[in-house]
């Protein structure tokens, strides 16, 4: 008998990425204190890349203990600035203050998957993005979060790369699915090799 799958997460995003790759699954919200778990993390120090495999697992673990007989994919997406971590933005204000500090800079995105099964983590990994945003113009800034909010504001940076954000990028170098926030072709690989899916 084929496992299940879940993906423990309610992002549109990550399930788009799933389903048109072609993978049955079933989507359950992990329901998780994120913002306590970073604070807590960001208090001890912890670099991005353990702030978004700490945060991916505890969504896996959180849904693998109420069905471990399930194969579960946790995710989460961590921005880093220049040694600081961006959060998703709580109004279009903080959304616009995010912009103004990345434009004309360089940010990265830090995709991690952990996959749990029986219960238990059996994968990980943690993708990485280099973005280069243009030098934004205050007006423009403000106006791109007053017609994205709606969308943007489930995003950390207040963008989307596959929307209107294109728009803000100079240069992007890295793999395309972990800017939209999950590293797919590594899971799918995984998947294929542990006889979860078809390949």
């Amino acid at each position: 008998m084929t496992r299940q799958i879940i993906l423990a997460s309610g992002s549109t995003t990550r399930q788009s990425m799933l389903r048109q790759a072609g993978v049955e699954f079933t989507s359950i919200l992990a329901r998780v204190d994120e913002d306590s778990i970073k604070a807590s993390l960001l208090a001890e120090e912890a670099n991005p890349r353990d702030i978004a495999d700490t945060l991916a697992e505890f969504k896996a673990r959180r849904v693998a203990d109420k069905n471990p007989e399930a194969l579960v994919i946790g995710s989460d997406q961590v921005l880093e600035l220049e040694r600081e971590t961006l959060s998703k933005p709580s109004s279009p204000e903080e959304a616009i203050a995010q912009l103004t500090k990345m434009s004309g800079k360089q940010h990265k995105l830090l995709s991690a998957v952990v996959i749990y099964e029986d219960a238990k983590p059996v994968w990980r990994t943690v993708g990485q993005v280099r973005l280069m945003m243009r030098t934004l113009n205050p007006p423009f800034i403000e106006s791109y979060v007053s017609r994205n909010w709606e969308e943007i504001q489930h995003c950390v940076g207040a963008y989307q790369l596959e929307a209107e954000g294109a728009r803000l990028f100079a240069r992007v170098d890295g793999d395309y699915f972990t800017v939209l926030g999950m590293p797919l072709l590594d899971v799918l690989s995984y998947l294929t090799m542990s006889g979860a899916i078809d390949g």
